[in-house]
Parts: structure tokens; sequence; C-alpha cells
């Protein structure tokens, strides 16, 4: 052999020998090894909208919550993305979901571009056979520049929002997602319930980089609403939510609201967490709880996220989950079925696109 070719093949050797090492000293990190495969999103979950009109909108890439109107299959819902203007209907099938039409909510612009919801969660109420959709009712950060400034001021004002969403029992075409009904949708806000809570009125109008307060999860059991909040939390480190009577929010009747303190431990940087997610199921509540601040890295590590049962008074956790990806955050949950005392449940992340849905299973308290 040459001394070229001596030489081009230590110096090859040597860089493989290098990538073995590298290889054998990084830390492991369990990203979709043992993860089921996410199903199918059939037509388009659409996100960010392209125009002020809200004719064309990017692929979806920030799911943040679902709800649907009943269990088996296929099923009727709603699901939202934090970066689109309304909310769009999905038909879950046994495997696959079938995206529909949209619902436009607000058509709030700043500029000429269009705003927001920032709708964080989704809910579904049997009684009165209405979807609610809510916006984070948060606030980016405040900024000197009065330009820059009033462009965060009108966000934070389009996503105060909650609506109350009633579809006639033949509205959608089950097997498309199609509307052939317009849906009846009632606005209305919880900037004033908040305000008036004396733990939670410091934290409005604050960024969450402050701990402000910021909405992701909505649940509606026994005729109220109940939102659940990522930030703050509490000085004992108590995640929160709030309920009111939707008699209160929607009908202009007297009633009390009330806080909900909720321990969901701590993640892996020591810091308390607070909840990405609510849903009613049987009777109790099952919730997700995340960073309240995610890395700036997006380093997500096992266990930051996990799931817990809340029966009103404790919060017991049932699954811790492993990362999905770099930045990919657990931001929504639909219950299944159950078999053999356990509950299969489609996760919905914020970060792929379409949320990537993806099915867990875990056991019920």
């Amino acid at each position: 052999m040459s001394n070229v070719r001596q030489s081009g093949f230590c110096l090859a050797m040597a860089a493989i020998l290098a990538c073995c090492v590298m290889v054998a000293i990084l830390p492991r990190v369990s990203v979709g090894a043992d993860l089921s495969p996410p199903w199918k999103v059939h037509n388009k979950l659409l996100g960010k909208p392209k125009d002020a009109a809200g004719l064309e909108s990017k692929k979806s890439e920030d799911v943040s919550g679902i709800a649907c109107a009943a269990s088996g299959f296929p099923r009727l819902c709603l699901i939202v993305d934090d970066e689109s203007q309304g909310a769009q209907i999905v038909i879950v099938n046994d495997g696959d979901l079938i995206a529909g039409d949209f619902i436009r909510l607000i058509t709030d612009v700043h500029e000429g571009k269009p705003l927001e919801l920032d709708a964080e969660g989704a809910a579904y109420d049997d009684v009165d056979k209405s979807f609610y959709v809510i916006g984070s009712h948060g606030r980016a950060r405040h900024e000197d520049d009065s330009k820059k400034e009033a462009k965060n001021k009108a966000r934070a004002e389009a996503s105060r929002h909650v609506f109350r969403i009633r579809l006639k029992a033949d509205a959608v075409d089950v097997k498309t997602g199609k509307l052939a009904v317009t849906p009846d949708i009632k606005p209305s806000s919880l900037s004033g319930l908040i305000q008036a809570q004396a733990e939670l009125a410091p934290w409005f109008d604050k960024p969450l980089d402050d701990n402000g307060l910021t909405i992701e999860g909505v649940a509606v059991f026994d005729r109220r609403l109940y939102v659940g909040m990522r930030g703050p939390v509490l000085d004992d480190g108590s995640a929160v939510m709030l309920s009111a009577p939707l008699t209160a929010i929607f009908d202009g009747q007297v009633g009390e609201s009330k806080l909900h303190r909720v321990n969901l431990g701590k993640d892996t940087a020591g810091k308390p967490r607070g909840i990405r997610d609510i849903v009613v199921y049987r009777g109790a509540f099952l919730l997700i709880a995340g960073p309240v601040s995610d890395p700036p890295s997006g380093d997500i590590k096992p266990a930051d996220y996990a799931i817990f049962g809340y029966d009103g008074a404790v919060a017991n956790k049932l699954l811790d989950l492993d990362p999905y990806g770099n930045a990919v955050k657990p931001e929504a949950l639909l219950p299944l079925d159950e078999k053999d005392g356990k509950l299969r449940a489609l996760l919905f992340f914020d970060g792929p696109e379409e949320g990537e849905p993806r099915p867990v299973e875990f056991k019920l308290p």
C-alpha cells in the first residue's frame, strides 16, 4: 500500500473510531423506539392562515386540543391548532382521522395580517350538546417599542375568547366531516372572572416567561366550565384550575367561580408542572402535566410530561411520558376505549405536522 493510500486509510479508520466513541458516550434518549405508530390523517388539518380573509392556511403544526361528541367509531370531533383562527371538524375512526370543514371563530387582524385565536383547548358537553373552544387568554412579553407593544396587545386581545358551538344532529356528514348546516356560535371571555380571583389577578396580562397566566385546557363537568392553566404555578407549587357555571359565562346569570389547586409534581429541572390539557372521563379529570416553560433547546426529557388522574381533591400520576422527539410537546388527550383495566387514548402533539396522533395505554386509578 502506498504512503498516500495508507495515510488515507488511517484517517478514515480514525474517523470511524471517533464516531463510535461519541455514540458510546452520548446519553441514550428513547425517541420512537417503542412508540406506537401515528394514525394517518386524511385531507388536511389547518394551521396558520396565509391571508387575512382566512381562505388559505398552512398545514397544522400546533395541534392543541380535541373534543368529541360521542364514544365509539366513527366519532364527531372538533380539533384546534393554536395558530389558527378557529376550530376544525374531524371524524375519528379506529386507526385514522378525516379532516373536515373549518369553523372560523375570529377575524382579528393587525396591520392587515390575521391574528391567531391561540386556541388551547376544546371540550364537549353532552347535556347541552355543545362544543367549547377556548383561547389562551395569555400575553406575549411587554415591549418598550410602541409598534411591537401594539402588536402584542392585539395578539393578547385576540386570544381572550371562549366559544360555545352548537351543531345540530344532522349538521355534519360523519363520513366526510363536511358541514351541511351552519353552526350556532356564541362568544364570551373569562378575563373578568380571572381578574376577580385574588390569586390569579396578579398574573393576568403577564407573559408566560414571568409565570404569567396562560390557559391550556378546558373541560365541562356538571354544568361548569373548567379551565386548566399552564401558568401561573402558585407559591406552594400548585397548578391551577378555575371553574365557573356555564350560565354565568354565556347567559349572564350570577354564579360563583372557584379556584382549584392541583399538585402535579415537578419536571426533571425540579420545577413544578402546569396543566397542558384537561379531559373529563368517568366522572373525574385526566390531565396532561408539563413544564410551565419549555427548555430553550427543546430537549424534552423522560417524565417532563405525564398524565394524571384528578378526582377534584387529589391528583395521581398514571403515566410518565417518554420524549417523542426534540421540541415535540404533548398537548391534547382523547380517551378511546377500555380493555383489561387499561384506557387506550390518543395523544396529540405541538410540533409535528397534524399533531402526529399516537395511541397510548395506561391503567386507571
